[in-house]
């Protein structure tokens, strides 16, 4: 596998232990995306192989991989973690107007009039609400202002957002760095 496709890796889930003694295993989701935990979905685990979902209860946080049918052959699978690409995640995940992968606003340029704050680092979600963690610019920096700082990525703080140029335009962000 090449550095590049590790780099487009998301981990979207962890099995845990199994339960029962027919090869069920506890089932983890961190995405938020749980439609794309179907019978036959196919994830890499531990960035190596690939697994396959045969049984899937997502009301009772279970899922059977690969056929397994007894707890011997479920256990090796223990605590994999469950991952997919940007690619199939932009295949198999509907976004509603407005909504964006994280992954795509990670490293969009940071403006508020038209005034450059930083490039976002990543986004957090604290709560219910996810926040973008910008590395604030070096030229803000110079002149006394924190390093990096959260801003909300809400209304009315978020005005505009442009995936394809890697921009954000904010409202209110420079008094939270300005705070910070």
């Amino acid at each position: 596998m090449s550095k590049h496709s590790k780099e487009q890796l998301l981990h979207i889930a962890t099995l845990g232990k199994t339960v029962g003694i027919k090869g069920d295993m506890k089932f983890h989701d961190k995405s938020d995306f749980p439609e794309q935990f179907q019978v036959g979905s196919s994830f890499l685990i531990n960035k190596r192989e690939r697994i396959t979902l045969t049984d899937v209860n997502l009301e009772r946080g279970l899922v059977k991989i690969n056929n397994i049918t007894n707890i011997e052959d479920a256990k090796k699978f223990t605590n994999a973690k469950l991952f997919t690409t940007y690619e199939e995640t932009r295949k198999n995940c509907h976004l509603e107007e407005g909504e964006y992968f994280f992954f795509d606003l990670e490293d969009c340029q940071v403006y508020e009039d038209g005034k450059l704050l930083g490039v976002v680092k990543e986004v957090e979600r604290i709560t219910i609400t996810n926040y973008l963690s910008i590395v604030t610019d070096e030229s803000l920096v110079q002149d006394g202002l924190a390093k990096s700082f959260l801003v909300p990525f809400i209304e009315p703080f978020k005005v505009s957002v442009d995936i394809e140029r890697k921009v954000i335009e904010l409202k209110g962000a420079l008094d939270i760095l300005e705070a910070s």
